[in-house]
């Protein structure tokens, strides 16, 4: 999505500054935007958001590059998968993971604030999820750190409308929650985390086997070989089988910040989940929840345990 979003930006003639801790990703969508909106200013710069002097090195060099002291849009997107459980997965994992979802958002805002402030007018897009109204995956998967993350970012945002209002009238916020997004998040997070499903050692392939048997998979008799491509296949599907693309997703969001939405819900699949969330809050993490959610043809892709 942040790809997307860049690419949409400069085509409406924005001049962008992007960050991200993958340069030849950035290099990428830099030379998708300089062929298609040659006037358009496009900065990159390598920064990993959960850490704050790195994101504020990004502010200084958004203000060099693009000759500014002023921002009117600030998008804070970074997200990664991982520490499932709280109980049983590995702390630096969850700690992580957090980080980045929670981190990036936070830190994206405080760096930026002086920006924003000296522009005539401005707004904040953060990127929460479904998993920041619906922690959950389904009854058979932890996912405690990227939903903690994401009630965070929705909580905050929140706030920021009315903080906005009160002590700095001319910024607006608005709140981003997807549903599933054909984006390349499954596979980039295992990457990130040190799990590189082409990768994996003997022993982490044991680790997700039990990951995947506590979910309620049949993977006794899989060969570590058949761990590796079945993770590779279903980060794919995951990407490839999605209701709707990153395009689409991203032109959702700019609809939105177009026309003042402080609350955007991305996808028919998010719209219905908070419908469903709405109307029966007790009912939302009992296991028939998820059967229901997949009689209306929601979230009906398959993940694994590791699944953001």
């Amino acid at each position: 999505m942040g790809r997307e979003l860049v690419r949409q930006l400069a085509a409406e003639g924005c001049h962008v500054a992007m960050c991200d801790v993958d340069a030849e990703a950035m290099a990428e969508t830099a030379a998708l935007c300089a062929e298609a909106s040659p006037s358009s200013r496009i900065t990159s710069f390598v920064a990993d958001v959960s850490d704050e002097q790195q994101v504020l090195a990004f502010r200084d060099a958004t203000a060099r590059d693009q000759a500014t002291e002023h921002v009117n849009l600030l998008f804070n997107n970074a997200g990664v998968g991982g520490g499932g459980s709280v109980v049983v997965d590995e702390r630096g994992e969850w700690d992580r993971t957090f980080g980045i979802c929670w981190g990036g958002v936070y830190h994206g805002v405080r760096a930026f604030m002086p920006m924003l402030l000296q522009a005539d007018e401005g707004h904040v897009v953060n990127t929460s999820s479904v998993n920041g109204f619906w922690a959950c995956l389904g009854p058979g998967i932890a996912h405690t750190a990227y939903s903690a993350a994401k009630f965070a970012v929705k909580g905050f945002t929140e706030a920021l409308t009315v903080d906005f209002r009160l002590n700095a009238p001319h910024l607006r916020a608005s709140v981003v929650m997807p549903g599933h997004v054909g984006t390349s998040i499954a596979l980039n997070s295992q990457k990130l985390h040190g799990r590189n499903p082409k990768e994996l050692t003997a022993e982490q392939v044991a680790e997700v086997r039990e990951r995947l048997r506590r979910a309620g998979l049949p993977v006794d008799g899989a060969s570590d070989e058949d761990i590796r491509q079945g993770l590779i296949a279903q980060a794919e599907q995951f990407r490839d089988s999605a209701p709707l693309t990153a395009a689409g997703a991203a032109t959702i969001i700019l609809d939105g910040v177009r026309n003042g939405e402080w609350r955007i819900l991305v996808g028919d699949d998010a719209v219905l989940l908070d419908q469903m969330v709405r109307a029966a809050p007790h009912e939302a993490y009992e296991p028939d929840f998820m059967d229901r959610l997949h009689a209306q043809g929601a979230l009906n892709f398959t993940g694994d345990a590791d699944r953001p």
